[in-house]
């Protein structure tokens, strides 16, 4: 009986061991996903009051069409220019690449397409970033939301790209491909960023919020699990409203719940009607008339700190670790104070 005794108690010292997932570094990174160039003093300012050393900087994206091919769009406007040396920021390039060209395209012109990324991110470090604090950067990362049928041809272009740039190679995660590695397969990349957010479509659940929700975030994050490949961390630190006109969807537009307020009133939780016609000057006019449903979706920081319990309780982390935050803009500190923003890195060391 003592023996027994004394075994359970090994089996649990053991489990606990293995829980012990405590972060000692953390490298305080943000996702810089604006087109127009948006980067100003305040938002330097705030960067380094947070002590921030990286940024990844998305340098366009990839789509795909019967005339073009392969093409890019959506390029970055961001220059060297606007961080200044001292300030030790790293810039790692990031390449969105929609899923949808994997139908089109043989190993062929992947290899083309490889090619041509690198190129273009050669050439974006030179004409922009060539004052960067790291212009001889290190990192490529590629994000991608991959399915099990285009698994095979996107980590094929991963590998051209490894090959081709001899840099280090990151890519996204997104939580389903995390829960099920033996079905949606390994990437062939140094290191993965699990993505914890957009885990809805955002028109599938009318009163769940689609960027983050802490009952489906537990789906995945279920139980104590190991990847294979070093695992950085990316959380949402952004806000958006879906606009409804005549019942029907008319399209997202990045305001919070305070600026909804001014025209609007809630009617329940994360829905607001419009109660005085309203134009709102955001990347393109838009206009509110009475009668118009708005739902605004946000993080809170509680959700926030409930989230990153929740991944130091089943994600194996390694000692130094990443956590990057998606999206800084000019909002992102208007949202959250400096000590909060702190504080969510410090909690993965805690």
């Amino acid at each position: 009986m003592k023996l027994l005794f004394l075994g359970i108690v090994s089996l649990l010292f053991l489990i606990s061991c293995t829980r012990d997932n405590k972060v000692k570094n953390v490298d305080r990174a943000f996702y810089y996903w604006s087109s127009n160039n948006d980067y100003n003093d305040n938002i330097k300012s705030n960067l380094k009051k947070v002590k921030a050393r990286k940024l990844f900087v998305k340098y366009f994206e990839v789509d795909y069409s019967e005339p073009m091919g392969n093409f890019p769009y959506d390029k970055t406007d961001f220059y060297s220019y606007d961080i200044d040396i001292e300030d030790s920021i790293s810039i790692i390039p990031t390449i969105f690449i929609k899923n949808e060209i994997f139908k089109y395209n043989t190993n062929a012109s992947l290899d083309k397409l490889a090619d041509n990324i690198v190129f273009l991110i050669d050439k974006y470090n030179k004409e922009k970033f060539q004052n960067a604090y790291n212009s001889n950067f290190n990192e490529i990362q590629i994000d991608c939301d991959w399915t099990k049928s285009t698994k095979e041809k996107y980590f094929y272009l991963l590998k051209k790209i490894k090959q081709l740039s001899k840099k280090e190679i990151s890519c996204t995660l997104r939580l389903y491909p995390y829960k099920y590695p033996n079905d949606m397969g390994i990437p062939p990349v140094d290191k993965v960023t699990l993505m914890c957010y957009n885990l809805l479509k955002p028109l599938s659940e009318k009163d769940k919020n689609s960027i983050l929700d802490i009952t489906e975030l537990k789906k995945y994050l279920n139980k104590f699990r190991e990847y294979p490949l070093h695992l950085d961390i990316a959380l949402p630190i952004f806000s958006w409203s879906h606009v409804y006109q005549n019942n029907q969807f008319s399209g997202l537009i990045n305001l919070n719940s305070k600026e909804v307020l001014g025209f609007a009133k809630q009617t329940k939780p994360l829905w607001y009607e419009v109660v005085k016609d309203t134009t709102i000057y955001s990347n393109n006019q838009f206009y509110f008339r009475v009668g118009d449903q708005i739902k605004c979706e946000e993080v809170t920081s509680k959700t926030l700190e409930e989230t990153i319990a929740v991944i130091k309780q089943n994600v194996a982390l390694d000692e130094t670790t990443t956590i990057i935050f998606f999206n800084l803009d000019d909002k992102t500190f208007n949202r959250y104070n400096h000590a909060e923003i702190t504080n969510f890195y410090d909690s993965f060391t805690k």
